[in-house]
């Protein structure tokens, strides 16, 4: 029998993530140097008030700026939800058509149909994590991470409303008030909107002040930390030009 099945082409791998299953998936590889042209989106689960009820946390995240351009929370993850988040930031940063990527990993949500139409009619291109591979979405991933360890951040919510006033909280703290290390210690917010030039202006007039002031602290001049020119999923090992 299998040597009939073999002589037709019909004896394959059939267990999920079989080598012959897992090549077939190009590293994505999506490269970022500015606001709203690569955006990373997930969903977290968020627990209940007691065991077995879940919130699901809908995530929207720019790769270059940090910023979380949008998120919302419900009792269900549904493709349903999601088309409404992407098209409502979408529409939020009026993002003109073949000028923005989405990358998500392969959950139900993020591969369905009429998401996938959706991105379509909106002009945006489409993006998937390998299966299996967690470091294809690693922006994202390291924003849960920071939400769920928050010293404030309760080990249930009491209800939904909780939830949601909690990340609303979280949120604002994260893009308006916090200052990221992978960005030059700078607001996501303050990033996203194009206010860094500024305060980068005001901190090299500080730092030259103080080196002024004061030079034997100083063995060069000083600066303030670098901002990435480039954000990467999957940045290649060599670089051409």
């Amino acid at each position: 029998m299998y040597r009939v099945l073999g002589e037709r082409g019909l004896v394959k791998e059939r267990r999920r993530g079989g080598h012959a299953h897992a090549g077939h998936y190009a590293i994505p590889r999506l490269k970022a140097s500015g606001p709203n042209q690569v955006w990373t989106w997930d969903i977290t689960m968020l627990r209940g008030p007691s065991r077995g009820v879940k919130y699901y946390l809908y995530t929207i995240l720019d790769i270059f700026s940090r910023k979380t351009v949008g998120w919302s929370l419900h009792p269900v993850e549904s493709e349903t939800y999601a088309r409404w988040l992407i098209l409502t930031t979408c529409r939020r940063y009026r993002v003109d058509p073949d000028t923005l990527t989405i990358h998500a990993d392969r959950g139900s949500a993020m591969t369905a149909r009429t998401v996938a139409e959706l991105l379509g009619d909106l002009g945006v291109t489409k993006s998937h994590s390998r299966p299996r591979v967690s470091n294809d979405n690693p922006f994202i991933e390291a924003h849960f991470k920071t939400l769920k360890y928050r010293p404030d951040y309760p080990p249930r919510f009491n209800s939904i409303s909780d939830a949601r006033a909690w990340c609303r909280r979280f949120f604002r703290w994260y893009n308006e008030v916090h200052y990221h290390s992978a960005i030059g210690y700078l607001r996501p917010a303050d990033l996203h909107d194009g206010a860094h030039a500024v305060i980068l202006e005001r901190r090299q007039a500080t730092l030259a002040l103080a080196a002024a002031t004061h030079p034997e602290r100083f063995s060069r001049p000083p600066r303030p930390a670098r901002v990435p020119e480039h954000a990467w999923i999957n940045r290649p090992s060599i670089q051409t030009t």
